[in-house]
């Protein structure tokens, strides 16, 4: 009986939607007029032309298509174009300008609070101060959207994506570049990002804070000023990502800060200033990722426990490790380092003696940075050796007993 009355609702629901038709020559000639007049279910088609409107509210459950890419330029103002409250809804298929920009007011193409199950799809922003701004939304998504700032520097400027206090979102398969931070999530939980392109952002491709059981997967993070930031979370999952050409005096791949309970695997960390800077995590499994021609591969700073390193390949970084603390009982074993000079007598693949990855010279230039310039000199080399030989200032028991001949599912 009950299957029965869900029917019939749905199908009652459904007789009463109607479509509505936005154009020059219609009789609705706006978009605010075309949502005004809707009701719950309606379909509100959008045809090409250019539409000079902002602060559109969406209060109800509707869908807004945009026919051939019409064009909504917001002129400047500061207000946001789409301003939705609402649940069950969908936007896709518009091209968003000149979204104003505002130094008290948050202001974006499409700013979304408290609402559920819904989707934005297929959408080019052009010219925005925020790309998007969620605020206590979940269930939703947000895919397929290209989002392109003209960011000069971090006080004049807005996130492509800005997420605060939401859960279940997925954010997939977007273009973001020229913006302050690619996306930034805050207070979001149980969520992925995945299938995204963050580049050219002035500070990061991707800023996560207090944030929990989350997922990201096979996204490209490049070209951003300082790299990538995850903070303050537990229960994180990050895989087949690339981090790379993320270049600059305060630059990295990625930044863990206090970060618990995670698990890092099968992602790229190439030709970074730092590949990934360690500062006060725990119980973090490092697996089968590759390290490759980055200043240091893995920088850790502050105290960090049961950290797990095995089956990674570091590929010709200048230092592939950097350690200014106590092992504590963090462990490396079992990965292929480019620079170990072993000898496999057994030919079991692993090496027979144990290899150091902290070299003197890391030591030293963490200490003072102005010798870096002594990279190439064979006195680098001596000291290295030195040191190697008998281990002063470098942990001496900081070491990988199982490394391996050949590397791990090397890159093609």
């Amino acid at each position: 009986m009950r299957i029965f009355f869900i029917i019939f609702v749905f199908f009652n629901f459904s007789a009463y939607a109607t479509s509505i038709e936005v154009c020059a020559t219609c009789p609705i000639k706006t978009i605010k007029e075309a949502t005004a007049i809707a009701k719950d279910g309606d379909t509100i088609f959008v045809k090409k032309g250019v539409y000079l409107e902002t602060k559109i509210d969406v209060s109800k459950a509707i869908h807004i298509i945009g026919i051939d890419n019409p064009i909504i330029d917001g002129e400047n103002k500061q207000e946001s174009i789409f301003a939705v409250k609402a649940d069950d809804f969908s936007i896709s298929g518009f091209h968003f300008k000149n979204v104003g920009m505002s130094y008290t007011k948050e202001i974006a193409a499409v700013f979304i609070s408290h609402s559920t199950n819904f989707i934005v799809k297929n959408n080019k922003m052009d010219n925005v101060f925020y790309g998007f701004i969620l605020q206590r939304a979940k269930y939703g998504i947000l895919k397929n959207n290209i989002i392109i700032g003209h960011a000069i520097d971090e006080t004049s400027s807005g996130n492509g994506v800005h997420i605060w206090k939401c859960k279940n979102l997925r954010i997939e398969e977007n273009t973001i570049t020229g913006m302050r931070d690619g996306i930034y999530l805050e207070f979001v939980d149980k969520s992925s990002v995945s299938n995204n392109t963050s580049e050219d952002n002035i500070r990061y491709g991707l800023h996560y804070m207090f944030s929990n059981n989350c997922k990201y997967n096979n996204n490209e993070f490049k070209h951003n000023g300082a790299g990538v930031a995850v903070m303050y979370s537990k229960f994180i999952k990050m895989h087949h990502n690339t981090f790379h050409y993320n270049w600059g005096t305060a630059s990295y791949g990625l930044l863990l800060k206090e970060i618990n309970d995670a698990d890092i695997y099968d992602n790229i960390f190439e030709q970074n200033t730092i590949g990934i800077n360690i500062d006060g995590c725990n119980r973090i499994n490092y697996k089968n990722n590759h390290f490759i021609r980055n200043g240091w591969a893995l920088k850790f700073t502050g105290g960090c426990y049961t950290n797990i390193f095995e089956f990674n390949n570091f590929l010709h970084n200048a230092f592939d490790l950097s350690y200014n603390s106590k092992l504590n009982d963090n462990k490396f074993e079992a990965n292929y380092w480019s620079e170990y000079t072993g000898y496999d007598i057994d030919k079991n693949g692993i090496g027979d003696v144990p290899f150091r990855p902290v070299k003197l010279f890391s030591y030293v230039v963490n200490k003072t940075p102005e010798t870096l310039v002594l990279l190439r000199s064979l006195f680098v080399d001596i000291i290295n050796f030195s040191e190697k030989v008998s281990p002063v200032f470098t942990p001496d028991n900081l070491m990988d007993e199982k490394p391996l001949m050949k590397p791990i599912n090397p890159l093609e």
